[in-house]
């Protein structure tokens, strides 16, 4: 296994369009780190940078303290998926999983212990001679990331992995990628743009924008402390309400997140309002309101009464109130 090291690296297309500016970033040997950002914020860029799919104009890509600039791709040691899971369709689930290693010579009994050590940690092995039409979406990401397993990388690079599987097979394959990450100790580096799939997965987020690093962080780090206004509204859901700090007599903005606002005049500060809109959601609502022009979204208990255009009063204490 191996960390990276990526310095001062810029990404510029046709000589004018800055898509990655001066990335300075150190991944941990054995972490798993997350790329997030809205679309076009260069977070798939630098996973194709890292594997040498793109070149950079300047800068220093480290693999294990190597400079890999110029190294080609199958020689950096690194394992890719992609949102696709590029299958071969004549091909069995083992011959998919085998055809990596018997490219490149590997002995057939070390390929046969590690597809099937790989099959086994996925739970794939009654699948083997299954072809990838007989499959679920969810069993044909496990392949791809099978194929992946069996070579045995320093790194393992995701491009958005778990984009086509529904919501509910989303979740249960989160939880798989990380019980396989755990096994296998291995530095994995993963994009997407679903702040969720950040925040529950990640040991550290890299949050971008425009090709450029907004904060890197824990994910409590990043929701508790976010470094400006652009993580503070992309990462939670709902997203952070901002308002005018003159309500409560200061400068800026302020950022309250919508669960940090109580029923009642517990906090110090008080706001009476008249919601135009409940969301009821099973074991919460999301409660819709306006305050000096500005549209605020709070988030409370499920048996809190609150109908739209009957007056409620709420609070907010000024230790959860973040000043922008």
């Amino acid at each position: 296994m191996a960390g990276l090291i990526l310095k001062n690296v810029n990404k510029i297309y046709d000589k004018k369009t800055h898509v990655i500016e001066n990335l300075n970033l150190e991944i941990f040997d054995g972490e798993f780190l997350v790329l997030v950002g809205p679309s076009g914020c260069g977070k798939s860029t630098i996973l194709r940078m890292i594997a040498g799919l793109e070149d950079i104009n300047s800068g220093e890509i480290l693999i294990d303290n190597k400079i890999v600039n110029n190294t080609p791709p199958k020689d950096r040691d690194i394992a890719m998926v992609f949102q696709n899971y590029a299958l071969y369709p004549h091909m069995t689930v083992y011959q998919n999983m085998a055809f990596g290693l018997k490219m490149r010579k590997f002995k057939k009994d070390v390929i046969d212990k590690r597809v099937k050590e790989s099959a086994e940690i996925l739970d794939l092995g009654e699948l083997l001679d299954r072809k990838p039409k007989q499959l679920s979406g969810g069993q044909r990401q496990r392949v791809a990331l099978g194929r992946a397993i069996v070579r045995e990388p320093k790194v393992f690079l995701m491009d958005e992995p778990l984009s086509n599987l529904d919501a509910k097979l989303r979740v249960q394959t989160r939880f798989e990628l990380k019980k396989l990450h755990k096994r296998l100790g291995a530095t994995f580096i993963y994009v997407t743009h679903d702040q969720v799939e950040a925040m529950t997965m990640g040991d550290r987020i890299v949050i971008l924008d425009k090709g450029v690093v907004q904060q890197v962080g824990t994910p409590d780090e990043v929701y508790h402390y976010p470094a400006n206004m652009f993580v503070a509204g992309f990462i939670g859901s709902p997203a952070m309400n901002f308002l005018d700090a003159g309500i409560i007599g200061k400068q800026g903005t302020l950022g309250i997140r919508p669960e940090y606002f109580t029923v009642g005049e517990a906090g110090t500060h008080v706001f009476k309002v008249v919601p135009e809109l409940v969301e009821t959601l099973g074991s919460e609502k999301l409660v819709h309101f306006v305050i000096s022009d500005k549209k605020v979204t709070a988030k409370v208990p499920s048996e809190v009464d609150i109908v739209p255009g009957r007056e409620v009063v709420f609070s907010v204490d000024e230790s959860k109130v973040i000043l922008f």
